[in-house]
């Protein structure tokens, strides 16, 4: 059996709004286990990203967990409540324990101060070292990261590096205390199809020496099956199914995940043959339907349907929230 290192239980955020709290996610549950991936897949707006917020104690202002459990055991075997933190504990933990890689590197980073110092920042904070060494051990991580000219390339700024030489410093930066599980929020949305293939494999590396679970957060169905061992599908903030990514591809349990894979360009495919969409869009979070958020959009959807349904095993390692044991197939429009 698999370590468990983060055990998310029926998690609740709500946002304050001018007419009251609204709920971004509802009873949100997940498990990760040592050296794995995770993929998160869903939709924007389905609630992805404000789950890895809340794992790293970073909701905004306006923002609250009001339920649930996010258990994280560190590398002590200490397991603690993510969810009942003070900030001055979440910065002991983030660098060595929990990091996070986020989606746009020119907004994360500083345009005032070099690569090197934004990086040896967390080494300053965790690591007592001498400025030598702090240094030494910065030029290490962008070799790592396979930055070309790395003792050159530690005192330029962010703006004198390509956008894919940038991810690569968000990587080390993130990497640099080894922490025990690395969140990645959509790490390649915004590179070309050769450098994000770069930096995957990359990550695949990193991973692999460093022992790292990684919480990998996407809407591309493809990174998922390169990347993950696991995938928990979210839609309207709620985890519509859980399984080995190998179960999710080959024997889906959930109509809106059958869509999603639907979609996907895939090459071979024949002249003229459609790619086949999802029917509508994600509704607010202040007018979900009753019972099944997707059934407005599901092509199998049924009276029923207008009742809760909660997530539940389909089989050994398998989980969705649906009516339907089995899925037929999915009707192609006209």
């Amino acid at each position: 059996m698999t370590e468990t290192i983060l055990d998310v239980r029926d998690l609740r955020v709500a946002f304050g709004a001018r007419r009251g709290e609204v709920t971004a996610l509802r009873d949100v549950s997940f498990t990760l286990g040592r050296g794995r991936t995770l993929a998160l897949v869903g939709e924007s707006g389905s609630g992805k990203s404000v789950t890895s917020l809340s794992l790293m104690g970073l909701l905004p202002p306006n923002g609250r967990i009001s339920g649930g459990q996010l258990l994280f055991t560190d590398r002590n075997g200490r397991t603690r409540d993510l969810s009942t933190l003070k900030q001055r504990d979440f910065r002991a933990l983030r660098g060595p324990e929990l990091s996070m890689i986020f989606q746009e590197p020119m907004s994360s980073l500083n345009p005032l101060f070099t690569i090197g110092d934004q990086i040896g920042e967390m080494l300053w904070l965790h690591v007592p070292m001498s400025d030598a060494d702090r240094r030494k051990r910065v030029i290490e991580m962008l070799e790592l990261v396979e930055i070309p000219a790395a003792a050159s390339r530690v005192d330029q700024y962010p703006h004198e590096l390509s956008g894919g030489m940038r991810q690569r410093v968000m990587i080390a930066m993130a990497i640099i205390c080894e922490p025990r599980l690395l969140i990645a929020d959509e790490p390649t949305t915004a590179l070309d199809v050769t450098i994000q293939a770069q930096i995957l494999d990359l990550m695949r590396r990193l991973q692999s020496d460093l022992g790292m679970s990684i919480l990998f957060i996407t809407h591309d169905m493809g990174v998922v099956a390169e990347m993950a061992d696991d995938v928990a599908v979210m839609y309207a903030g709620a985890v519509v199914e859980e399984a080995p990514v190998d179960r999710i591809f080959d024997h889906t349990r959930h109509p809106y995940t059958q869509g999603l894979l639907a979609s996907i360009p895939r090459p071979g495919r024949a002249h003229g043959e459609r790619l086949v969409p999802i029917p509508g869009t994600v509704p607010p979070l202040t007018a979900l339907p009753p019972g099944c958020a997707f059934a407005p959009r599901c092509p199998f959807s049924e009276p029923r349907c207008d009742k809760p349904v909660q997530l539940s095993r389909k089989a050994a390692d398998h989980r969705a929230a649906c009516i339907l044991d089995t899925l037929p197939a999915r009707p192609v429009p006209a």
